[in-house]
């Protein structure tokens, strides 16, 4: 009785964290009653408590769940010999090599070794690569950190326009560029990212015909053909841009 009191002037945290514990504990006693085998030790110095997995369904970043399987999906339709992709999250690169010969580059190298991966350092606003070289190119959730120094990259306000002119301009004509960054109400969160107006990115991107727009929204879901207007009005979405770039 005096504990059921006193639990109901704790904070909810808290609670939920003691209720967690009574779990982990029933669970612990349900299996050493059922441990006939006793094929595995069971030590406490070896307790692993996982409190939180106990979920309906199960929970994902929206953001980096549906952004590289788009954009996977659309290397796909594009069928190139090579990919090169500039800073996406390495999940991108390393599974797309299964299946595409596939050079990545980033500004804190990667050390990974898997056949048919490339992966080298690059600085986007000073990209390394020949004018109209690169046929099908990425650069997903990373022009949005660009010039803010979180990275260890140089302080440069400017410096997400200066990497769009240089994907830009080693984008081949015809060539594919598939852009992602935060989307919605535009402001910067120093230093961990800018939120773009998706117009903007549009605007941004002249000489480049708009093939696809994806967006995932605030609340998680997923449209592959959205709506830029939509996008607009997210407080963080996520835009999904494939670009072809125009003949001159």
């Amino acid at each position: 009785m005096i504990r059921a009191i006193i639990n109901r002037f704790l904070p909810y945290e808290t609670r939920l964290r003691n209720f967690r514990l009574r779990q982990f504990n029933e669970d612990l006693k349900t299996y050493l009653e059922l441990d006939t085998s006793k094929r595995f030790p069971v030590l406490q110095d070896d307790f692993y408590p996982c409190l939180d997995d106990k979920t309906a369904t199960t929970h994902f970043d929206a953001h980096y769940i549906y952004h590289p399987a788009w954009a996977a999906r659309v290397v796909k339709q594009i069928n190139p010999e090579v990919h090169v992709d500039i800073s996406s999250t390495l999940h991108f690169c390393t599974m797309l090599s299964a299946f595409v010969k596939t050079r990545f580059y980033d500004y804190r190298p990667a050390i990974l070794n898997l056949d048919n991966l490339e992966s080298e350092h690059a600085n986007l606003t000073e990209l390394p690569f020949a004018t109209g070289s690169i046929e099908s190119l990425s650069c997903m959730h990373t022009l949005e950190h660009v010039g803010l120094g979180r990275y260890g990259d140089p302080i440069f306000p400017d410096g997400d326009l200066k990497a769009i002119d240089e994907l830009k301009r080693v984008c081949a004509t015809n060539g594919h560029l598939l852009i992602v960054v935060p989307v919605g109400k535009k402001r910067i969160q120093f230093n961990a990212h800018r939120i773009y107006a998706p117009q903007d990115i549009v605007a941004y991107m002249h000489g480049f015909t708009l093939k696809q727009f994806a967006l995932v929204t605030d609340d998680g879901a997923f449209t592959e053909d959205a709506a830029i207007e939509h996008a607009a009005q997210q407080q963080y979405g996520c835009g999904c841009f494939w670009f072809i770039k125009n003949e001159n």
